[in-house]
């Protein structure tokens, strides 16, 4: 073959990686979406947040989001007067066409539903926790009886008050499937007499991350087979929500693995945020989401997360260094034949085209290892400037950064210390 094959129908160069199906997932939705859960789950796991900083994370929310619908609503806590500030400053924004909906998070428990009958909000998340673990320890007397009452009857005054519920099944990846489906058909028996825009959704919560992405596993880990239940059971694919965390590493697949069997919203965080390891990072589901077929005309803005990782270091919650897409080392590169490959062809060693889709710049940090051809792409990527391997400018460079090392320095050259020097150096011998 005498032309390279670059697989560009999987590969690209103006978008995201893309899926060729061989067998299309026979369940897949029609349409998937995405919530988000910054302000509740981002809190609750340590970020904590004034009503100022909750409003400039739903509005940045509402930029990366733009007319795609990519996210759909936003929850609040429903108790702390920050919260409430937030909540209410988010529901005039919207009102003034805001793309995302906030919604509140309650407990399901009947003194909650009367906290937020007059909020002026169309929905509402119940936490209904439903593993024995939790529905034998947090209830007196202890048991799924007392749980599932308790639920039933916050359910009926948040249908009574207007307000769609959506029951958050906490701890279902540890829970029997026949309790978890009797509490299903027993919530849709008590909204049957109600008007379909309050049909009650359901949030299937892997709590501790326990859930895997296989059909060849049992019940309750299995997330393909606990969707398909749900199902069978008669839910849609839009009643259907998966909140998912990253204790042991797969909560990615876990999120794909659920829409692929018919559940049409993912719950979590833009960059992750969330409780112990963190919520689905939605960013990442939304990049794995528009490579299955979705958002083809119109796209989230993933350029607008930027100010996210921004707002997050300002608040001192500055973003791991490798964390993927949005890491300041995300895309930095120290192997000097790695350097090489970027500048002979850049696509050798980008997943797709960062810069355009993402706003940031593929880097190089330059180390003992890099070479010549780490110092041409910097000198490129920040100057304009390509200089060949035998220009005796690039030579003296590279011999000032080869002492750096020959005298014992460990840590690599980033451009803030070498761009003065190789600015210096290229003005002095042009003179």
């Amino acid at each position: 073959m005498n032309e390279p094959n670059y697989f560009l129908d999987s590969f690209p160069q103006d978008d995201f990686p893309r899926y060729l199906w061989t067998e299309k997932p026979a369940h897949l939705p029609a349409q998937v979406w995405t919530t988000e859960t910054t302000h509740r789950d981002g809190q609750q796991g340590g970020l904590p947040l004034t009503t100022e900083q909750s409003l400039e994370i739903y509005d940045i929310s509402c930029k990366f989001t733009n007319t795609s619908g990519a996210i759909r609503q936003a929850e609040f806590f429903a108790y702390r007067d920050s919260d409430k500030g937030a909540r209410q400053g988010a529901l005039e924004h919207h009102a003034s066409g805001a793309p995302i909906e906030p919604t509140t998070w309650i407990r399901a428990k009947r003194e909650d539903v009367l906290l937020i009958r007059s909020l002026g909000v169309r929905e509402t998340g119940m936490l209904a926790s439903i593993s024995d673990y939790h529905t034998f320890h947090k209830f007196s007397p202890g048991g799924r009886e007392e749980a599932m009452k308790t639920y039933l009857e916050a359910v009926e005054m948040t249908l009574d008050a207007g307000i769609r519920p959506r029951l958050h099944l906490e701890d279902a990846t540890r829970a029997d499937i026949n309790s978890v489906l009797s509490f299903v058909h027993a919530v849709l028996e008590k909204s049957a007499s109600f008007p379909n825009s309050l049909r009650p959704k359901f949030r299937i919560c892997d709590t501790m991350g326990l859930g895997l992405p296989y059909d060849d596993v049992a019940l309750p880990r299995s997330i393909p087979k606990f969707f398909r239940e749900l199902r069978h059971a008669g839910l849609k694919s839009e009643d259907l929500e998966f909140h998912p965390h990253n204790d042991t590493w797969m909560i990615v697949p876990n999120c794909l693995a659920a829409i692929r069997e018919g559940c049409a919203v993912i719950n979590g965080t833009c960059l992750g945020k969330g409780e112990r390891t963190g919520n689905a990072p939605l960013e990442a589901i939304l990049l794995h989401v528009m490579g299955m077929g979705y958002y083809q005309k119109q796209k989230p803005d993933f350029k607008a997360l930027n100010e996210l990782t921004e707002l997050y270091a300002k608040m001192g919650e500055t973003l791991p260094a490798k964390y993927p897409l949005y890491g300041k080392d995300a895309h930095r590169t120290r192997a000097g034949i790695h350097a090489d490959g970027l500048s002979k062809f850049w696509w050798m060693y980008a997943p797709f085209n960062v810069p355009e889709l993402l706003g940031r710049p593929l880097e190089v940090s330059l180390t003992k290892e890099s070479g010549l051809a780490g110092l041409i792409f910097v000198i490129k990527q920040h100057l304009g400037v390509t200089l060949s391997k035998d220009d005796s400018k690039l030579l003296e460079i590279h011999r000032w950064m080869t002492e750096q090392f020959d005298q014992g320095r460990m840590t690599s050259v980033e451009w803030e210390e070498l761009g003065p020097f190789i600015v210096s150096t290229l003005n002095k011998t042009a003179t």
